[in-house]
């Protein structure tokens, strides 16, 4: 058998490899997607009904449900057809607020600091494997860890406070890992360019680099949030409630969130609350999909600014 033969053959074997890994490829992104589709498709056909339809009561009595607005701003109720998520929403506001708050700079500063000042010794390599392990750990551990730091030690109670500060360190590895990620993509042409025109380090940072790198910073905050907002086991650890008929009005104040909420709708027997919960979900991923857009909107302009 002539060498151009044995070539021949193993380049066809090896595009019959390359083919099946391709259909093997393919065929389980089909199914991801479709499965996602129709998830999608079942919450927002049962979602549609509880927040534009009409229901029936009885044989001659009909109830009419009102708009996405009064269903943001009704109170709970333990009738399916009355039930609105405004607490729940609100909550899930102030959680927002506070993660932003107490994240961005943290995250952003513990990260400048990290690449751009920190030096490159044992501690700070032990940090950086530390802060990539805790990205992984599971949110049930920052539950129990909220319980003990914030809810008992620190004497903030079952409050909005102790969620939104349990939160925080659920995301801020996250937060950490992706703005240094950011840091590290702008070229260092940039800090000696800065330095050799008399800039200090501190000016060459905070006036060159962290403007190029927020771009990247605001997506990694986006993705940590977008994690949080639908995080439902360790705010149930640290002890948020489950029914809450009023809305919070201070960071100490008592709360429930979305996903808490949703939860505790889909867990009871009757049909209609099926349609109640897929009408928070629906809501669930506005709220997702407006900050994602808020961020879009944010990275696009600092790109064109820099």
């Amino acid at each position: 058998m002539s060498d151009l033969t044995i070539n021949s053959g193993r380049k066809s074997e090896k595009a019959l490899k390359e083919s099946i890994f391709l259909f093997f490829l393919y065929f389980c992104v089909i199914v991801a997607i479709v499965t996602l589709m129709t998830l999608i498709y079942d919450v927002l056909s049962n979602g549609y009904n509880r927040l534009f339809g009409d229901y029936e009561i009885g044989l001659i009595t009909k109830l009419q449900i009102d708009n996405p607005g009064d269903f943001l701003t009704t109170l709970d109720s333990r009738d399916p057809l009355k039930a609105g998520i405004g607490p729940a929403f609100a909550g899930t506001i102030w959680l927002m607020v506070i993660v932003v708050t107490a994240t961005f700079p943290l995250g952003a500063g513990a990260a400048i600091y990290l690449q751009e000042f920190a030096p490159k010794n044992k501690l700070t390599r032990f940090l950086e494997l530390n802060l990539t392990n805790l990205a992984g750990v599971p949110s049930v551990i920052y539950g129990l860890l909220g319980l003990a730091v914030f809810v008992r030690l620190a004497g903030f109670g079952r409050s909005v406070l102790s969620g939104g500060l349990t939160l925080t360190l659920l995301i801020l590895p996250v937060v950490i890992v992706a703005s240094r990620e950011a840091l590290k993509a702008v070229p260092d042409t940039i800090r000696q360019g800065a330095m050799a025109l008399g800039a200090t380090k501190f000016q060459a940072v905070f006036g060159q680099v962290v403007p190029s790198a927020i771009p990247g910073m605001v997506t990694g905050m986006v993705l940590g949030l977008s994690r949080a907002i639908g995080e439902t086991a360790p705010l149930i650890f640290m002890g948020a409630l489950t029914y809450v008929n009023y809305f919070p009005d201070n960071p100490l104040s008592g709360f429930t969130a979305i996903p808490i909420q949703v939860y505790n709708w889909i867990s009871y027997p009757q049909a209609e609350w099926l349609n109640t919960s897929s009408a928070g979900i629906i809501l669930l991923l506005g709220l997702l999909l407006s900050m994602n857009t808020l961020a879009l909107f944010i990275r696009n302009r600092f790109e064109k600014d820099w």
